[in-house]
């Protein structure tokens, strides 16, 4: 069994027994930092109305409330670009505008983009043997057997070697666990999604540059671009993790793509190499039927001459150069890549289509298929039957008055309160979050903060009809009346305030969660966690999510959490949270049921077991070889162990009453 299997395997049962603190084989240290909300934003995109630059606004609120509307999608952010100015942008309650997000493996594009820049400074060629390149970290006998493993098979991910991304949790040097693991492909001729390539080609820059991967980037990229907002994890060696790790804010995900979008120019200035921007937007080698094929360290599209940075559950920048458009979206989906319900819903809204140069359509118009929503008739649009504008609409005030509106409900989070039923979360008189965010979009600025639609100069009527007040109902207060002053100790004490999912990503793991209590203070509501010795405050909104700072293990994560009061089917009172961390794609769900004499919470978390279980089965088919592996899957052991994670990833914890609430029901009542 190879260390790194061993090691998730040690890492998995740990966790299925109880044992969180202390399971890690990789030496923690903090790095997410809180995000930088003072420091101004540099060089933001300029705004304009949809139909300005050729795309209807009818258009585009049909497919934000499809993407909202779809069970499959759990959307944070939506920006789209068209001739380089923002037509559309979205930023789904509770995850407000302008924060860093995680970016998973979208950011292995920016990788590659360093890559390009080593070669263009001589640094760097790409049929450079790696094990040449870091030959005095691989014992001269290995050597010798191994075969040429070239830069250029890490970016097209065909390098053949095994180690892969199970093996971050089986130690330190993730370096020399790669060169020294085996090859059980020939390189060049395999295709096989492998982080640790990435990971490879950011050690790269630091063997040839002394400067990690973030380092050399920022005067070169990130700099020029006006990205001062990321931060970038490092592994325990101090190298940039490259494929992973990257928290990156939604607009400046677009310029990246727009970078692209113009081969490599900036305002006029050559930052990546138009050579290697046209490398790497062509398809380098075959994927499998459900994608379209790969790049450098990114992937092709449906569209021809298209392609993507692609990140898992849904952090993307899509690139449609025949159509001048750049589409960017942040998510928390429970699916991995390109393959997934968003995409095939952006893909709907933007299907495939032929240049003019390939259909002799007129001038200024793209060719469209008449059955796609894209496809308007010549009353609609002014232009002929069957063809798209590449320039402007007329302006539609009524339509993009919709199109607001509904952007409003999304990132205020009206729409997705009143989706509930009555009973569930409290919604009437809710407030709006930012009464200003209308206006500001129509030609007035705040502060460092780009304006939408800067080319209008009156808020049209009609977007909201009254202006909301807050009001509780008498059940809300009663509830909290209640619970005022309780706490609980919890009998298990493995379950972390922080999801399964981000404590093996970011190697935080939780010492487990010994107690729970609920308090008022002033008008906040909050439920606090004790996690080996310190409280977590947890604000609770009521309709609307309230923000709360948490410091897990000297790292900083902004949390949302939403809370609503229901009952169970006898009548015991049910409080639900959604927390949701909104730097990242994990949300944390807690149901907490109250008892006569104590409490039980059902912990969930979204991704979660699909997500979860995924990997498990990944690593089990590592192990198919292995005697072990076929002894229990032969006797049901894998059904056992399947239900063990389940209750692992799902756990039960039962609470005891410690400490009796300050206020009794009569004299709330």
């Amino acid at each position: 069994m190879a260390n790194e299997q061993l090691a998730v395997v040690e890492l998995i049962t740990d966790i299925m027994l109880g044992k969180t603190s202390g399971v890690s084989r990789v030496d923690f240290f903090p790095q997410k930092i809180p995000f930088p909300f003072n420091e101004p934003y540099e060089q933001p995109f300029e705004r304009a109305t949809p139909e300005s630059q050729g795309v209807s606004s009818a258009h585009l609120a049909a497919l934000l409330r499809e993407l909202d509307a779809s069970k499959y999608t759990d959307m944070h952010h939506f920006m789209l670009l068209r001739h380089g100015k923002v037509i559309c942008e979205c930023n789904f309650a509770p995850y407000p505008k302008g924060l860093w997000h995680i970016s998973h493996s979208m950011c292995k594009s920016i990788t590659g983009m360093a890559i390009g820049l080593l070669v263009e400074e001589g640094l760097l060629r790409l049929d450079e043997n790696i094990y040449s390149i870091f030959e005095n970290k691989i014992n001269p006998l290995t050597k010798m057997f191994r075969p040429v493993i070239t830069v250029e098979n890490l970016l097209t991910m065909t390098s053949g070697v095994s180690f892969n991304e199970s093996g971050i949790v089986s130690g330190n040097d993730w370096l020399g666990s790669y060169l020294n693991s085996a090859v059980t492909e020939d390189p060049g001729t395999v295709f096989h999604y492998n982080s640790l390539n990435t990971y490879v080609l950011s050690a790269i820059v630091t063997e040839r540059t002394g400067l990690t991967l973030e380092e050399y980037l920022r005067p070169r990229l990130f700099e020029p671009l006006g990205i001062t907002k990321i931060l970038w994890e490092v592994c325990p060696k101090g190298i940039t993790k490259g494929g992973w790790g990257l928290f990156i804010c939604t607009e400046d995900m677009a310029k990246l793509g727009q970078l692209y979008l113009q081969k490599g120019v900036w305002n006029g200035r050559q930052i990546i190499p138009a050579g290697w921007v046209e490398r790497s937007t062509k398809k380098q080698v075959e994927t499998d039927a459900d994608t379209f094929g790969y790049g450098y360290q990114l992937w092709m599209e449906e569209r021809p001459g298209s392609f993507e940075f692609n990140g898992m559950l849904g952090q993307n920048v899509v690139v449609y150069p025949d159509m001048d458009m750049v589409l960017v979206t942040n998510a928390g989906n429970n699916e991995l890549f390109q393959n997934c319900v968003m995409l095939n819903i952006v893909r709907k809204y933007f299907p495939l289509a032929r240049s003019a140069s390939d259909t002799g359509c007129p001038d200024g118009y793209t060719l469209t298929d008449s059955r796609s929503p894209l496809a308007r008739s010549a009353s609609d649009t002014g232009c002929p039957d069957g063809y798209m504008p590449t320039d402007a609409l007329p302006e539609n005030q009524a339509a993009l008055s919709v199109l607001l509106h509904l952007v409003d409900e999304l990132e205020s989070g009206l729409k997705k309160a009143s989706r509930i039923k009555k009973g569930g979360w409290l919604t009437s008189g809710s407030v709006l979050r930012r009464n200003s965010r209308l206006t500001s979009r129509f030609g007035i600025r705040q502060g460092n903060q780009p304006t939408y639609g800067c080319n209008l100069r009156q808020r049209p009527q009609g977007l909201i009809s009254s202006t909301h007040v807050s009001a509780y109902s008498f059940d809300y207060e009663r509830h909290i009346g209640m619970l005022d002053g309780k706490e609980y100790t919890l009998a298990q004490q493995s379950v972390g305030l922080f999801p399964l999912f981000l404590q093996v990503f970011h190697n935080n793991m939780t010492e487990g969660i010994h107690a729970v209590k609920f308090s008022r203070e002033g008008k906040d509501f909050l439920v606090s966690f004790l996690e080996a010795d310190t409280w977590h405050d947890v604000k609770v909104g009521f309709g609307l999510a309230k923000e709360s700072l948490l410091t897990l293990h000297g790292e900083s994560y902004l949390l949302a959490t939403r809370g609503r009061f229901t009952t169970d089917e006898n009548d015991n009172l049910v409080l639900k949270l959604e927390m949701a961390y909104v730097e990242e794609s994990a949300k944390r769900l807690a149901n907490i049921f109250f008892f006569e004499d104590g409490i039980e919470i059902r912990w969930f978390e979204t991704p979660g077991k699909s997500m979860i279980m995924e990997g498990l089965e990944s690593v089990t088919e590592e192990l198919a070889d292995h005697f072990l592996y076929n002894a229990l899957k032969e006797r049901g052991g894998m059904e056992i162990l399947h239900r063990l994670m389940n209750r692992t990833i799902e756990p039960i914890v039962h609470g005891s009453l410690a400490r009796e609430a300050e206020n009794t029901l009569e004299e709330i009542e």
